[in-house]
């Protein structure tokens, strides 16, 4: 059994994460999560099988949405990094 979650992250200035060999602008972003439960337990756990990011497409395809995969201690970085740039 799979499950996603998902979440807005919104950032107030541009951006870099790890993974996009490019600066992304700031905005708000949906960052999706994939879990699968794990069996044989009394009661639900969900183990993360993998995080993903939509952001926008590279030049001359701006318009269209890429979905990359993330490592989730990469994306608390930047949200990091976005709370203290001043």
């Amino acid at each position: 059994m799979t499950r996603s979650r998902r979440e807005t992250v919104v950032f107030k200035h541009p951006f870099q994460i790890a993974g996009v060999a490019r600066l992304l602008p700031a905005g708000a972003y949906e960052v999706v999560t994939d879990e699968e439960m794990i069996e044989g337990l009394s009661f639900p756990v969900f183990r993360r099988v993998a995080t993903m990011m939509l952001v926008p497409a590279e030049a001359p395809h701006a318009s269209a949405i890429e979905m990359i995969t993330i490592d989730p201690s990469d994306l608390s970085d930047a949200r990091r990094n976005d709370s203290i740039v001043a």
